[in-house]
């Protein structure tokens, strides 16, 4: 199937933003690949095993969007880097309630190895976010693009597009922010530069 066209789904978007309910009916087609991909894009980092699947991610997300508090999307790219924070808070929370069943204490990890997580790596997941929280603390704009980018899945255009800047400044940030957090995961600490 092909991707619909950016301009129904920002339509549509604006519409249910405003209220009209059956703008929401039309919408929630259109966008199902579009959120089964990122989420997709999610639990391919984690282990075959993993209790949570890419169904259950997508429709707990859909839910979350449906209740969202701002409900007003500018435009698609805007309610996909939502959607794709959404379900990192998702896996975070279910790999925080997991991490909290067996009390093991998070542990330091290389960003590399956080690309692959499975259920013993809760906690490592669970660092890599702490990260991430700092960075985006330190240097707002960087934490979005590797929520964005790494979380998300989204190419540096769709990036671009949803933070408003160019590709290339897209480009040059995720290179800074994948060191920054390197160093944040392996030396125990860094400044955003």
């Amino acid at each position: 199937m092909a991707d619909p066209p950016t301009h129904d789904v920002t339509e549509l978007l604006v519409a249910w933003g405003e209220g009209d309910e059956g703008a929401l009916e039309k919408l929630a087609p259109l966008v199902h690949a579009e959120l089964r991909r990122l989420a997709h894009s999610y639990m391919g980092r984690e282990s075959a095993g993993h209790t949570l699947q890419t169904s259950a991610l997508v429709n707990e997300a859909y839910v979350r969007l449906i209740k969202w508090k701002d409900g007003r999307f500018q435009n698609r790219a805007h309610f996909f880097g939502v959607s794709a924070q959404l379900m990192r808070r998702i896996l975070i929370d279910f790999a925080r309630s997991r991490n909290r069943a067996r009390a093991a204490p998070p542990q330091r990890i290389t960003l590399d190895e956080a690309l692959v997580v499975s259920d013993e790596r809760d906690a490592e997941l669970i660092a890599l976010d702490e990260a991430l929280e700092k960075l985006t603390k330190l240097d707002p704009r960087k934490g979005r693009i590797v929520e964005l980018r790494f979380f998300g899945g989204l190419t540096n255009e769709e990036t671009a597009e949803f933070l408003k800047v160019s590709a290339v400044t897209v480009m040059r940030e995720w290179a800074r922010a994948k060191a920054w957090l390197y160093r944040e995961l392996t030396s125990g600490g860094a400044d955003a530069g």
